[in-house]
């Protein structure tokens, strides 16, 4: 039977900032070798297409970011500083380059398998950043553009109970002073405030 709440790609088919807003509560589920995974998103943010200067798609569409012109609900999934991976979901029409990226999870399932990938590190530091949740739910360049709306497939993101709004906070994103104003100011970060999780 399948898992009715995995979101359709009618969820991610809409505007970028509102999908990174509705994101947070929702499941990360993550399947490989027979292990499962789940977390709650606590903390994204909004990239906008080729008009936002702080989005990988202002210089156009090159091999690297090929995946966010395709349909949405797929995953971007790029290799960052030489040593990290960030997970990214695709908005919007087609050919019209969004994503969200997923900045931290509140692990949930699998918590064993995770300690075990973020050894030495105390639970609140197992997924409180985009490299360190790759890290934790063993997320790589390997499943960029997979379908993430196929409840059969190795990593999708699940309905849950969403956060009371008054928990929710927008500010500036993080790590892109190399954008101009009005882009480094736009307020597409979101996170849960009451969650220790996010950074």
């Amino acid at each position: 039977m399948l898992n009715a709440t995995c979101l359709p790609a009618q969820f991610y088919d809409r505007d970028v900032v509102e999908v990174a807003r509705e994101l947070l509560g929702m499941k990360l589920v993550r399947s490989a070798d027979g292990i499962r995974q789940e977390g709650i998103i606590v903390e994204t943010e909004a990239y906008k297409g080729e008009s936002d200067l702080a989005c990988h798609a202002r210089s156009g569409k090159t091999s690297r970011n090929a995946v966010m012109y395709g349909p949405p609900g797929r995953a971007y999934i790029y290799f960052t500083y030489g040593r990290h991976w960030m997970l990214n979901c695709v908005c919007q029409g087609e050919g019209l380059p969004a994503a969200v990226l997923i900045r931290a999870i509140h692990p949930t399932v699998g918590l064993e398998e995770i300690a075990a990938r973020r050894k030495g590190r105390p639970p609140s530091q197992w997924a409180d950043g985009p490299a360190k949740l790759c890290q934790a739910f063993r997320i790589d360049g390997g499943l960029n553009g997979i379908n993430l709306t196929d409840p059969l497939g190795p990593l999708y993101f699940s309905k849950s109970i969403p956060p009371e709004a008054a928990s929710v906070i927008a500010t500036p994103r993080i790590g892109i002073n190399y954008a101009p104003e009005p882009w480094l100011s736009m307020p597409w970060r979101f996170y849960i405030d009451s969650d220790g999780f996010q950074r």
